[in-house]
């Protein structure tokens, strides 16, 4: 394999190596190597004392609090949201689906490709034949919801060899709240899962005499039933921790790579602002959207926004692997869906419900 093997130098190296080398692999995607060694702090400083950029980030800053605080002050009741969100929770059901999709996509990919999980951390599939064979396996399994609790565990277990592999694979982190989702959740419908298993009860069918593992389905989904309503908290603070990731270890913590995109794309051009208000700028909104995601504060609408990001990013960067990005738009597209769940600001702070299908209007 061309991963790069931990050394076993003490706990110290290795958490320096997990926080600071992933930190700048995802712009090596596209600048093609390490930018300018800058202090995170210090660069910040020199950022707002720029009385432009001091404006731009204060006025940004008030508008963004005042508009929240005045919203959650008169709490309107938007028809359009109301019937927008009593939608939403009819495509519950399809959450299995999503996260399916998004995860065992880029499995096969990473399959074909040749990495494990993140791109940056490649392996030679002529010469690591079971590896290749097991990440496409896993994917079109998971494609088709066969086994997914299972296949799901499989995963799972082979995150955590990739990351003793590698710590790089800590870029690709999303992974494990989508399997835990998933473990919980199982293939849902459509799945081969919930196809079998409607055939195999059904009295007078021959699958039903030969297939020996329904029953153990029907007894996992009895037994993860009550975890069922923690999904939605799962994949939100999962993706909350991978934004802040992002924003903080990616960008303000490394501001000198993240200069480097700025100016290989002009991203300037596209918001007149200078270099580094771009990179503390795009920082900060990344770990505000995951401390959001995280306090399930606005979940709905902190998820729509990540779609934004996530797509931006994805035309803005060309280059920039498509793969890498499939799972979080699924994660989004399932925080969408569900909302916030228990344990979050939104339920804690919602409106009685406008539907019988929901147990509480959320606050977005």
């Amino acid at each position: 394999m061309k991963t790069r093997i931990p050394s076993l130098a003490g706990t110290v190296a290795l958490v320096l190596t997990l926080f600071s080398r992933p930190a700048a692999a995802h712009v090596d995607y596209v600048t093609g190597g390490p930018g300018e060694a800058l202090d995170a702090v210090a660069f910040a400083i020199s950022v707002l004392s720029n009385p432009v950029n001091a404006a731009v980030f204060g006025a940004s800053g008030f508008a963004v609090t005042v508009g929240l605080a005045a919203y959650l002050w008169v709490r309107p009741t938007i028809t359009d949201i109301v019937i927008l969100r009593d939608v939403l929770v009819g495509y519950a059901d399809l959450v299995p689906w999503m996260l399916r999709l998004s995860v065992g996509l880029p499995l096969v990919g990473a399959g074909f490709q040749g990495y494990l999980f993140a791109p940056t951390v490649t392996f030679d599939p002529t010469t690591n034949p079971l590896v290749r064979a097991l990440f496409i396996g896993l994917g079109f399994t998971l494609l088709f919801g066969l086994a997914t609790r299972i296949v799901t565990t499989i995963g799972l277990l082979t995150y955590g060899w990739a990351l003793t592999v590698d710590p790089g694979v800590v870029l690709a982190m999303e992974y494990v709240p989508a399997f835990l989702a998933l473990l919980i959740l199982g293939g849902g419908r459509p799945s081969a899962d919930h196809m079998l298993q409607q055939v195999a009860s059904t009295d007078g069918t021959y699958y039903g005499r030969v297939d020996p593992v329904h029953y153990l389905k029907g007894f996992l989904d009895s037994a993860t039933a009550p975890y069922r309503e923690y999904v939605p908290v799962i994949v939100r603070v999962g993706m909350g921790v991978t934004f802040i990731y992002l924003g903080l270890f990616q960008k303000l913590a490394d501001p000198g790579q993240a200069l480097l995109v700025v100016e290989k794309y002009d991203l300037t051009a596209v918001v007149p602002v200078d270099p580094g208000m771009w990179v503390l700028g795009a920082g900060l909104t990344e770990v505000l959207v995951g401390l959001v995601l995280i306090f399930g504060f606005m979940t709905r609408g902190a998820a729509a926004v990540s779609f934004i990001l996530f797509t931006t990013t994805l035309f803005g960067l060309p280059d920039d692997p498509v793969l890498a990005h499939i799972t979080l738009f699924g994660m989004a597209s399932a925080v969408f869906t569900m909302g916030a769940g228990p344990l979050s600001f939104d339920d804690w702070f919602g409106r009685p419900a406008q539907s019988d299908r929901e147990t509480v209007a959320s606050a977005d």
